[in-house]
């Protein structure tokens, strides 16, 4: 199979993107905008695009393999696990079904939580059409929906916004936008669950920050962490 050649400058950003690697797994740091798997748009996904800097950097002349046990939404930054053995890809979509791996996001709201910590749970579904979800409302469940919950812990404010951590506990369509904005906290730029702006990357600020793991081949424990975006350095203190 042929790969694109990546441009000097792309080369460089796909390999300062990468958050670990070995023999089984890849670990990227997505951008605003980029797909992980192919869509109606045809735009080249996450996915390829580090299948051509293999190709590159490793001098392969064969196909390279990627596979996908998950993914991000389009306008949401951050962790990617990408594995690059079927052995991997096997075990890394069980742990994704089953909760084995943990995954910690950074929002940005746009109002303040009723409390600094607490436990969201309902029945969420999916409107295909409008590709949104929403919460059911109490007496009228639908046999489409399904449970969401998620914990939110307020970590830090600015004079405008409010940072949570969110740790999912299940993963559903949209959730963890859905949930907040359920909430009262509707994400920055987040236009389609009620933001009153769009951001100027025209992404919003949910960020896959970070995850904890065991190895699916190694059986090592893992955690590893995304920086933010530069989007958010204005915003969000290098301490924090």
């Amino acid at each position: 199979m042929l790969y694109r050649t990546l441009s000097d400058n792309e080369y460089a950003d796909a390999a300062q993107r990468i958050l670990y690697e070995d023999n089984h797994l890849l670990v990227v740091n997505k951008k605003v905008g980029e797909i992980v798997q192919a869509d109606m748009t045809n735009d080249e996904t996450l996915t390829d695009l580090y299948k051509s800097f293999i190709a590159m950097r490793d001098d392969k002349p064969g196909s390279v393999f990627l596979g996908v046990p998950h993914r991000l939404d389009r306008p949401v930054s951050g962790i990617v696990v990408l594995s690059k053995t079927s052995k991997a890809l096997v075990r890394l979509n069980d742990m994704f079904r089953t909760g084995d791996i943990h995954k910690y996001y950074w929002a940005l709201v746009c109002s303040a939580p009723p409390e600094a910590r607490g436990r969201l749970s309902g029945h969420i579904y999916r409107n295909e059409a409008q590709n949104k979800s929403y919460m059911c409302r109490p007496g009228s469940l639908r046999k489409d929906a399904k449970f969401a919950e998620l914990e939110y812990t307020l970590l830090y404010r600015t004079d405008r916004f409010w940072l949570l951590e969110v740790k999912l506990l299940t993963g559903r369509h949209h959730q963890i936008r859905c949930q907040l904005s359920d909430m009262g906290c509707v994400i920055r730029g987040d236009l389609k669950y009620g933001a009153p702006r769009s951001n100027p990357d025209g992404g919003i600020s949910l960020h896959s920050r970070r995850i904890n793991f065991i190895h699916p081949v190694r059986k090592t424990e893992m955690t590893i962490e995304a920086p933010l975006p530069d989007s958010w350095k204005n915003i969000i203190p290098p301490a924090i």
